[in-house]
């Protein structure tokens, strides 16, 4: 089991948190907040968004707390997976709530896979991005490497970065 690991900071005023995790671990925030912006929002099929790679990947996970919540307990927000095959891995499944947009908040769940994959020695970090989304990861050092191609019926483009 992959121990988890949190980073803690101040996102718009909030108290965040970022952590790497496993899906054992955190499977029902993780799976909900997927199916809310994925399968919900976007209308990806169940099936396309299932992929049966979950089990194996590292995950993160954010979180807030609540004000109205007891003193621990959090809120989930984000997410997003990380998959790593030898020097290069893919981050994929990324999401955040839609109420916890434009907060910076993706920006984090992106920075800490990037942490990740450099503690894991990893070399090249590739994703699919959304092109509305391109702007966002290019802000974060990848670059666009592919034509656009449509994934789950939304069009999409690779991108690259070299750790």
């Amino acid at each position: 089991m992959l121990q988890s690991r949190r980073k803690i900071s101040r996102v718009k005023g909030g108290k965040y948190t970022f952590q790497i995790t496993d899906w054992n671990t955190h499977k029902s925030q993780l799976q909900s907040i997927r199916e809310q912006v994925f399968i919900q929002e976007q209308d990806v099929p169940v099936e396309l968004e299932w992929d049966g790679l979950d089990e194996t990947a590292r995950h993160v996970l954010a979180e807030v707390q609540c004000p109205a919540k007891q003193k621990d307990e959090k809120l989930a927000i984000g997410t997003a997976r990380i998959i790593i095959n030898n020097m290069q891995a893919h981050i994929g499944r990324m999401a955040v709530l839609s109420e916890w947009r434009y907060q910076g908040v993706g920006s984090r769940i992106l920075q800490t896979c990037i942490d990740e994959c450099l503690k894991q020695g990893v070399k090249e970090v590739v994703l699919n991005a959304q092109v509305y989304a391109l702007p966002f990861y290019q802000k974060a050092g990848f670059e666009t490497s592919s034509e656009q191609f449509l994934d789950a019926g939304i069009p999409h483009k690779k991108m690259i970065r070299i750790l």
